[in-house]
């Protein structure tokens, strides 16, 4: 695998895992670091902690971002800085650290977990429980508003895989599964 450096011989991000919640990217990186021994930084426990810093509901929290713009785009600067720090995490696990590697120039392996909504609410309903038609809905409701979203900020498509190295479609794959797919691919 073919590492960026930067101009000390400090090693950049090694890989960025990314997909819509639920879409299991959270379990994925936690296998990848309990086999490797590689630090990570998971974008949606920034999210998760920044709504607890402000005493928000992450449903708070998220129609804050939705409707202020700075305080997504600082959470963005946060992820695409770690990217770049010496003895940064080896892998950035965020909806958009592919985009950030891609347009970063940062020559890494840039991972896509594609799961259906369908998966993604029965997911999030396991997890968090719920009703599944709500959690659809929910979950629908969130990947369109965070189309528009990240459309309106950065000019990215969420559906434009370009920028990935490796997509895995991961609807009828078990966590461990989709885990040994992405080890194999990154030859560790």
């Amino acid at each position: 695998m073919k590492y960026v450096e930067m101009s000390g011989g400090d090693l950049l991000t090694k890989v960025t895992i990314s997909g819509p919640p639920g879409s299991g990217t959270s379990t994925l990186v936690s296998k990848i670091v309990e086999s490797t021994g590689w630090s990570s930084l998971n974008g949606g426990e920034v999210f998760r902690s920044e709504a607890n810093r402000r005493k928000m509901s992450l449903h708070e929290f998220s129609e804050l971002c939705r409707s202020n713009l700075d305080v997504d785009r600082s959470l963005d600067a946060l992820l695409k800085e770690a990217m770049i720090q010496n003895d940064g995490p080896d892998i950035i696990e965020s909806r958009l650290s592919g985009w950030w590697a891609h347009k970063l120039k940062i020559d890494c392996q840039r991972i896509w977990i594609h799961t259906s909504d369908e998966e993604r609410a029965l997911r999030i309903q396991k997890r968090e429980g719920g009703d599944f038609s709500d959690r659809l809905d929910q979950s629908k409701r969130r990947q369109s508003a965070d189309k528009d979203r990240y459309m309106t900020l950065y000019d990215i498509d969420l559906d434009d895989m370009s920028p990935y190295t490796f997509v895995v479609d991961a609807d009828q794959l078990s966590a461990e599964e989709v885990y040994s797919i992405v080890i194999k691919h990154l030859e560790v």
